[in-house]
């Protein structure tokens, strides 16, 4: 092995050095150290400090009826339940771009009833982009009406519904559709998470959700969140959002 003079060996490295301290200058060129991201707290099992808790067990206050007045469902138990036939509920504070997480429960079916008529319920992002709360344990239906699908419109990639009486998930991200003035700039998008799997994955909200022909746009600003009431029992606990 051939051995280097010493002056040879301190040159190298004087040049290692350089190009070392060459890179470091390059590097600090794409470090970006302004804004610092605030600090969150996020535990296990509770919202994160940022949080708005929509739902924690206690009241309904921050629920109104879409007919006016007081959200007239159930609270018992640390649990909200759809009291049939008082109709859907809605936030009082109005959102757009927002990560939602809500969890819910169906009973056990009544006999004989199958398809959409097995504890229907749904979430609408901004009052009218429906993701749709079903029994779709062993309940089969048109499959953009199941459990995770954006109704009428897209399909869940997978169906990841546990039985009934067994609390369920969604974690829900959502941007708004951008307008302007009257006209369409981009559509909504969501990325759905059902019991902590991925069921639309930034999907392309098509239009406000209808039952009878195609969705459309017509422009709108932030809204409120809304719970249905389909007649069934459906039950609701943990629901909060973070504006993003």
């Amino acid at each position: 092995m051939r051995i280097l003079p010493v002056s040879t060996t301190a040159a190298l490295l004087i040049c290692l050095s350089a190009y070392a301290q060459n890179d470091e200058q390059k590097s600090k060129k794409t470090e970006v150290w302004e804004p610092e991201p605030e600090v969150v707290s996020a535990p296990a099992g509770v919202p994160p400090s940022d949080a708005i808790v929509l739902f924690d067990g206690s009241d309904l206050s921050q629920w109104q009826s879409v007919k006016d007045g007081d959200a007239n469902w159930t609270v018992e138990d640390g649990v909200l339940t759809v009291r049939p036939g008082s109709g859907d509920i809605r936030t009082n504070a109005d959102f757009c771009d927002v990560q939602l997480h809500l969890e819910w429960k169906v009973p056990e079916p009544e006999a004989g009833k199958q398809g959409q008529q097995r504890n229907n319920s749904g979430v609408f992002l901004q009052q009218r982009y429906e993701i749709q709360i079903l029994d779709s344990y062993e309940n089969r239906t048109y499959s953009n009406g199941q459990a995770g699908s954006l109704y009428k419109q897209v399909i869940p990639l997978v169906n990841a519904m546990r039985p009934p009486e067994q609390w369920q998930s969604y974690d829900i991200l959502y941007t708004a559709p951008r307008f302007d003035g009257q006209n369409l700039v981009s559509p909504g998008t969501i990325t759905v998470l059902h019991n902590g799997v991925v069921v639309q994955h930034h999907t392309e909200i098509q239009g406000e959700t209808v039952w009878v022909g195609e969705p459309t746009y017509k422009a709108h600003g932030c809204a409120p969140l809304q719970l249905q009431d389909h007649g069934d029992k459906v039950s609701f606990r943990n629901i909060w959002v973070r504006e993003l």
